[in-house]
């Protein structure tokens, strides 16, 4: 009877983690992801959950439901009530509460961040340290093809910013984007070294 009860209750979540990994899926068809090789977005949210449920040890269905979906207000033509017809209330209100405000300017969003990294719930805390930690990565060592150096250090900033009012939710993920913060900064200092050491030894170019 026990056994019948687990494997029924592994179903239907496994059931949802596709259904919302085939929605994002479809959401993002046609999006790519800035980096050089332009990567299909979808790469993006499915790391987003594996960092929540292999280093954050989140085993939250809900949260990582939520972290498959959590672009898809923001840059798709995804609505709140697709959300909640699909996957119910309580995901709908966590996607909503990771998701910026499109309708105000990006400095605006990004400074409400800031703001309001601290009164998050707890999933949604969780979800915003995964993407960062994500972000941070992607920034340093996949970056936008068209980011100067400058644009890129300040980035990682603004990052630090955030997490900050994140911390004390989860000691596994707070640690690896402090340690993904250092390997990325180290990364930007060795990619400044070595252009200096172009232009030094290569003073045409200037």
């Amino acid at each position: 009877m026990i056994k019948s009860i687990m494997e029924t209750v592994l179903k239907n979540d496994l059931t949802q983690f596709l259904k919302a990994l085939n929605f994002s899926a479809e959401k993002h068809r046609h999006q790519r992801r800035k980096d050089s090789s332009a990567s299909p977005y979808i790469n993006h949210p499915i790391e987003v959950a594996n960092v929540l449920w292999t280093i954050g040890e989140v085993c939250d269905e809900t949260a990582i439901i939520a972290a498959l979906l959590h672009d898809t207000l923001e840059d798709t033509d995804a609505t709140a009530e697709d959300i909640c017809s699909h996957f119910g209330e309580e995901v709908k209100a966590l996607v909503l509460e990771v998701s910026d405000d499109k309708n105000l300017p990006k400095q605006e969003r990004k400074q409400n961040q800031i703001l309001h990294s601290s009164h998050l719930s707890q999933r949604a805390k969780q979800i915003k340290l995964a993407d960062k930690i994500c972000n941070v990565h992607d920034i340093a060592f996949a970056p936008p093809g068209n980011w100067p150096l400058q644009r890129r250090t300040e980035y990682l900033q603004w990052a630090q910013a955030v997490v900050h009012g994140l911390r004390g939710t989860n000691q596994q993920l707070e640690a690896y984007f402090d340690e993904t913060l250092i390997k990325a900064r180290q990364k930007l200092v060795d990619e400044q070294e070595s252009s200096m050491h172009y232009s030094a030894v290569n003073p045409s170019t200037l």
